[in-house]
């Protein structure tokens, strides 16, 4: 029996694969997305999405949905360091709530802040509705309860063998590409034998769920609590500590969790709820695809415990799905689609070393506390250190001014799904360039803009927008290298003298 096409299958159900899935959807791209997991996610870390990545969203629709599953936007998340539990705090470091980032954004007209405020809440929400989202799209094929156990790939296609633990039936999918977004013990990766590049031993950690009567005085909001040796996060929401242990070769071992947690604590938890294990690793994969075969989100790095920031695997799984979708559609060439391994990992590089600084001021924070250093010591090695929380989130490459326009619209709703030509020319001469890029296959939407706040912020007449809001291309009202831009865009053989986007 011939097996099943799709043109994309996506392995894994976590974030990553469920905004792959979507973006690739809104390209107008099916796909089939298999996740292991039959059920919905437990975890209750808590997770930041960034201003950026929102804004990211924002285009796909899902915005509002997972705002109503985040904390209280008038809540100002804290980060408390103290010498140990119940010991007063050596520095407090308090972010501006949602409804006070947005305050600032309102006063601000450069086009350089998100058009959209962080989101704070918990990793199981945010996974499950984003499952949601994708299980209600009609392009999308979500099945959950399939394992993905091997591939067999060549230059134009791939055959993945896909087990239904339902009915224990060996099923065999081939697609055009296949997206590995299976994690940071990713079997897709494995297959490929792609290695993972360290930037410093890992170190193993437990995560123990709790609950407590002693820890005095809770935070009426959520908030984490740094020490030597063990950072509590505190879910109001559901009255659960959240403690991550780093630990020794030793206590690895350790079979009893409650006895590792009351050493750290000082005191008796009241209710264990829970234990997970983990690494706090530093990887980034040597190589991001083989053939049709790419590695997206924590497959291809894996930079942190669970509960950090999900910014990196946001923006791997935008910029392959638009890639995904033009070499799908035809009109993406091989260096468009190749970009793709050049931009994330060196991205996936930059985080990784921003993850590195904040994991070593804990590190030193904590040795620094056992040798008895004075809190005002203390509170000046923090203050000299970045800060632990970015709320806005930081991209490379250059993302075009978000500028709210003098009728109060944002500039960003106005594009198009794919490629956006803003034209502030007095003769409209983008008209001709959008003309050659249409006859050439290129999708792109001609957007006439007179507005004096636009024209503030751009300097330059003709830009070219790419589906993820970054800029592609821009002339100060000369064509001069737009057919060279277009040409490195959907050529459908390969020149080195091309150029990525």
């Amino acid at each position: 029996m011939t097996p099943p096409n799709t043109p994309v299958l996506v392995v894994g159900a976590g974030v990553t694969g469920c905004v792959l899935a979507l973006e690739l959807a809104h390209h107008g791209v099916p796909s089939i997305v298999v996740e292991r997991a039959a059920r919905a996610p437990r975890h209750r870390e808590l997770t930041l999405v960034s201003g950026r990545s929102m804004e990211l969203l924002r285009r796909l629709g899902l915005t509002s949905a997972l705002r109503r599953h985040g904390f209280d936007p008038d809540w100002p998340p804290e980060i408390v360091w103290a010498r140990g539990i119940g010991q007063p705090p050596v520095l407090v470091s308090r972010s501006p709530s949602v409804n006070e980032v947005l305050r600032t954004y309102e006063k601000n007209t450069d086009g350089s802040d998100p058009i959209e405020a962080y989101l704070l809440l918990p990793s199981s929400d945010l996974t499950s509705r984003l499952r949601v989202a994708a299980r209600d799209h009609p392009l999308i094929d979500l099945r959950q309860g399939w394992t993905f156990t091997d591939l067999r790939a060549d230059a134009d296609a791939v055959v993945a063998v896909l087990v239904d633990a339902a009915s224990g039936e060996r099923h065999m999918v081939q697609a055009t590409y296949l997206a590995g977004c299976d994690g940071a013990h990713s079997t897709v990766r494995r297959c490929l034998a792609v290695t993972m590049e360290q930037l410093a031993p890992p170190v193993p950690h437990c995560t123990v769920y709790f609950r407590s009567d002693e820890l005095a005085g809770p935070p009426p909001g959520p908030a984490t609590i740094i020490t030597a040796g063990l950072t509590l996060t505190w879910r109001h929401d559901e009255h659960v500590w959240i403690g991550q242990l780093p630990m020794s070769a030793g206590e690895a071992t350790m079979a009893d969790p409650t006895a590792l947690l009351r050493g750290r604590l000082g005191s008796e938890p009241a209710e264990i709820l829970g234990v997970a294990q983990s690494e706090e690793a530093l990887r980034v994969a040597t190589a991001y695809h083989r053939g049709p075969v790419y590695l997206a989100g924590e497959a291809a790095h894996h930079l942190a415990p669970p509960g950090g920031p999900v910014d990196t695997c946001i923006g791997d799984a935008v910029d392959l799905g638009w890639k995904l979708a033009a070499a799908v559609h035809g009109w993406g060439g091989p260096d468009l689609l190749a970009s793709y391994e050049h931009e994330r990992r060196q991205r996936a590089l930059i985080d990784r070393e921003m993850a590195a600084r904040a994991l070593e001021t804990r590190r030193r924070f904590g040795r620094l506390a056992v040798a008895g250093a004075s809190p005002e010591v203390l509170a000046g090695v923090l203050d000299q250190e970045a800060p632990q929380v970015d709320l806005a989130g930081a991209f490379p490459g250059a993302r075009a001014p978000a500028v709210r326009m003098a009728d109060g619209g944002e500039l960003f709703d106005k594009l198009g799904p794919q490629f956006t030509l803003v034209d502030q020319t007095e003769a409209g001469e983008g008209e001709e360039l959008v003309a050659t890029a249409e006859a050439q296959g290129l999708p792109i939407k001609h957007l006439p803009v007179r507005d004096p706040l636009v024209r503030d912020r751009w300097a330059a007449d003709l830009v070219l927008i790419r589906p993820d809001q970054h800029i592609a291309w821009h002339s100060g009202g000369s064509p001069a290298g737009w057919k060279h831009l277009l040409d490195a865009m959907t050529a459908t053989v390969h020149r080195p003298d091309h150029v990525n986007t």
